[in-house]
């Protein structure tokens, strides 16, 4: 009701109070604020980690023979396709042999001669029908024949050269008609490949490094139980590991590294000589380490950052120092402190400043990252 003017009173009608209560339960509310995105997580703990090296290597060969003429001659026939696989004894060349023959029946009939005479002789000895000089100098005659004749023989046999060794042939630096003068010069060679041989060099620093472990110097050390892994030059992982089985006793002057040996089956000869690869050290474990699954870590204008959930859930940036690859974790050599909530999953949807809701990284989103090198400036 409303008082009037003259003091009376109205009564106001019903419908209209329903009109007016109903306009303002229409009015426009103030808009809410939508959720914070949700991310996933992990907190960073130390634990020991695998700890692989990388360095670049090179495919030697097992061993290599050198094949070379024992005398001189003129070649008159190559036996074997260059790059071929060839047989130990397998005849490789042929000298001309004109003038051993002759040498070899030369011999031969200087050989004949001292042992008829020798024979003639000695019988005649204890009747004292020839002086004891005259026997004896039959029986250096004939020793001496008999070596002249081995010699001759041998380098009758000479004139064809034979493989050293089962292995995969080169190219031949004298063909047919080309004048051998002798051991000087090199006809080719033989390499060994099954099994094969891959050298790599660490630095100086980086041998401290592992010295100063005893667990690390244990694994440098030849017949180790390090694993040695090759990456091929096309990306993939060479099928066999390999075991170390030598290293330099003394670093080299001119460039401050040690020679390292890894021995390798090579039964399909996918490995050959003169080839680098990559090699990937399995082995060590560093204790203690901080490790992030690698798509956390984002790289922009020369930088690598993670996001991580701070206090009352703000996102904050944080740049660090990635070290070495592990499986589908990367070392995070500086940076980061124990404890703290890094996003590995939904950085997209936040930036430096958001409020989060952050979620533990489940194990069906653990994907493990596709393996490949790391890059330059992780490589240990």
């Amino acid at each position: 009701m409303n008082l009037s003017a003259s003091g009376s009173f109205h009564r106001v009608p019903l419908a209209g109070i329903v009109l007016l209560l109903a306009a303002a339960c229409h009015a426009k509310a103030p808009p809410q604020a939508p959720p914070p995105p949700q991310v996933a997580v992990v907190t960073v703990t130390p634990k020991p980690v695998p700890e692989p090296y990388e360095f670049s290597a090179e495919v030697v060969p097992y061993r290599r023979v050198e094949v070379r003429a024992r005398v001189d001659g003129v070649i008159e026939a190559r036996a074997f396709t260059e790059g071929s696989v060839v047989q130990s004894g397998q005849v490789l060349y042929r000298l001309d042999q004109v003038r051993y023959e002759a040498a070899y029946r030369s011999a031969l009939a200087r050989f004949n001669n001292a042992k008829r005479t020798l024979a003639r002789l000695e019988p005649l000895l204890p009747q004292h029908a020839v002086a004891q000089q005259d026997v004896d100098n039959a029986r250096s005659e004939y020793e001496a024949s008999r070596g002249a004749l081995d010699q001759a023989k041998k380098d009758l046999d000479d004139t064809t050269i034979r493989a050293g060794m089962t292995g995969r042939i080169g190219n031949t630096n004298l063909d047919v008609g080309a004048r051998v003068t002798g051991p000087a010069d090199l006809l080719t060679t033989i390499d060994r490949l099954d099994p094969v041989y891959v050298t790599f060099r660490p630095s100086s620093d980086q041998l401290l490094e592992w010295k100063s472990s005893a667990a690390d110097r244990a694994l440098i050390q030849p017949g180790s139980p390090l694993k040695v892994e090759i990456m091929l030059p096309n990306g993939a992982t060479f099928p066999r590991t390999g075991r170390l089985d030598y290293v330099a006793p003394a670093l080299d002057p001119a460039t401050g590294t040690q020679e390292f040996r890894a021995r390798f089956a090579n039964p399909d000869r996918l490995l050959l000589p003169g080839q680098f690869v990559r090699v990937r050290l399995v082995g060590f474990v560093r204790d203690n380490a901080l490790a992030v699954p690698q798509r956390a870590v984002q790289s922009a204008l020369g930088r690598q950052f993670v996001y991580v959930v701070g206090k009352g859930d703000t996102v904050a940036s944080r740049d660090v120092r990635p070290g070495p690859w592990s499986g589908d974790l990367w070392i995070i050599d500086q940076g980061l402190s124990a404890g703290e909530r890094v996003i590995v999953d939904g950085a997209q949807k936040v930036g430096p400043g958001a409020v989060a809701k952050p979620v533990p990284l489940s194990a069906d989103s653990a994907a493990p990252a596709i393996k490949s090198p790391a890059p330059a400036g992780a490589s240990r």
